[in-house]
């Protein structure tokens, strides 16, 4: 049996020129090559005879490349020792493993805290971002960059889907889905924020691949006929509700009302701002950017809005979310709605409210701040199918007349 070893630079020779490579430890049994990577790149120029030069931080490096030169010999040697075939990846599962105490590289989980406050974005969007690491490290099993896999992404999307409100989904309590499971468009958007992040650690060097490329249309966004609303009905049952003035209950309502009649986000009607309105032909109007997508929506304040406004001075009641989705849930027990309230369900009912009583589907989509109109056209497929189920009541009566 011949044996041999090596340290090795981008032994694919696929770098492009002026690129960082990767350096591998190379072992050769009987002309049969395995590599197992070490995580580290370093341009060409830096890699000679075996050894990291002129670059930050060389000495460290060579020796962390010692660390796992030594280890990989020990696991090939303990391999043929004991008769059984070479397996690349246990023997960087083992590697990995001692590495994790040594390494001074950030783990996937404190690059990912690390860069969430430098992303390009709204606040709001970051906030998401922040819920997604607080899922990867519920999860547990996403922690290090050798984590980062297909497989890995395909057993994360299966936890998500087996969670449940009751177990971990603080967020969802307060939407009152408790025991019920994630929405196929809250995991969609755990997916599509990991994948930002992964993009821009591919750029970074982090990663050598992102496995959502080869993952494309394997998470869907869900079904978009599972859309709530509130009907016309629901909505005044909540307006005449009688609660105590000032009280958590009272605020909570108003801030409801005011979104089930602006169309507003919970951010952005959290950041209302009466200067930014003015007045045309004697209603309060305003061309604004929605907070977290930067989308301009149109804004007029009606009559049950205006009265609200009134109550608070012209500001609306600043509530922590969790505290108003929790809040809003106990109010809908007591106007006896069977839908759970949540903030973002104002939102879906001031669109299927308008669009019931003939708005413009291209104007309710301005309304929304929607960054296109495929966005709105959800809220229409609603009321189509509220529609149809009318038209089979009105069948199934008439079918039985025929009996």
């Amino acid at each position: 049996m011949k044996y041999t070893n090596a340290i090795v630079w981008d032994h694919r020779g696929r770098v492009p020129k002026g690129q960082k490579g990767q350096i591998e430890i190379r072992v050769t049994i009987d002309r049969r090559s395995y590599y197992i990577s070490t995580g580290i790149k370093v341009h060409k120029s830096e890699f000679v005879a075996g050894q990291i030069i002129n670059c930050p931080g060389a000495d460290e490096l060579n020796k962390r490349v010692s660390l796992i030169y030594s280890k990989v010999l020990a696991c090939v040697n303990e391999a043929i020792d004991s008769g059984a075939e070479i397996n690349t990846e246990d023997i960087r599962k083992k590697v990995w493993k001692v590495l994790d105490s040594y390494n001074e590289e950030p783990t996937l989980l404190n690059w990912i805290e690390d860069q969430i406050p430098k992303l390009n974005v709204k606040d709001g969007t970051k906030k998401t971002y922040n819920t997604l690491l607080t899922r990867l490290k519920e999860y547990n099993q996403m922690k290090r960059w050798q984590d980062v896999t297909i497989e890995g992404i395909v057993n994360f999307d299966a936890w998500l889907h087996n969670l449940t409100t009751e177990e971990n989904d603080m967020g969802a309590k307060a939407y009152g889905r408790i025991g019920k499971g994630l929405s196929d468009q809250t995991i969609h958007n755990y997916h599509k924020n990991l994948k930002a992040l992964l993009r821009r650690a591919f750029l970074f060097d982090k990663i050598e691949n992102n496995p959502y490329d080869k993952l494309r249309g394997h998470f869907k966004r869900g079904d978009v006929e599972s859309v709530e609303y509130l009907t016309e009905s629901e909505m005044q049952a909540i307006m005449e509700l009688e609660l105590p003035d000032d009280s958590l209950l009272a605020r909570c309502r108003d801030l409801f009302v005011i979104q089930m009649w602006t169309g507003l986000s919970y951010s952005d009607a959290e950041a209302f701002d009466i200067s930014q309105y003015k007045k045309v032909d004697g209603r309060w109007v305003n061309i604004g950017e929605r907070i977290k997508t930067g989308s301009p929506y149109v804004s007029v304040l009606l009559p049950p809005v205006v009265e609200v406004l009134e109550k608070y001075s012209w500001k609306t009641p600043q509530i922590e979310n969790h505290v108003y989705n929790r809040t809003l849930k106990s109010i809908g027990e007591m106007a006896k709605i069977g839908t759970n309230l949540h903030s973002h369900l104002a939102r879906h009912s001031f669109a299927t409210y308008m669009l019931s009583n003939g708005t413009r589907i291209e104007h309710v989509s301005k309304m929304l701040g929607h960054t296109t109109i495929k966005h709105t056209q959800k809220y229409a497929k609603v009321l189509a199918q509220d529609v149809r189920n009318d038209f089979e009541k009105i069948a199934a009566k008439l079918d039985s007349k025929k009996k």
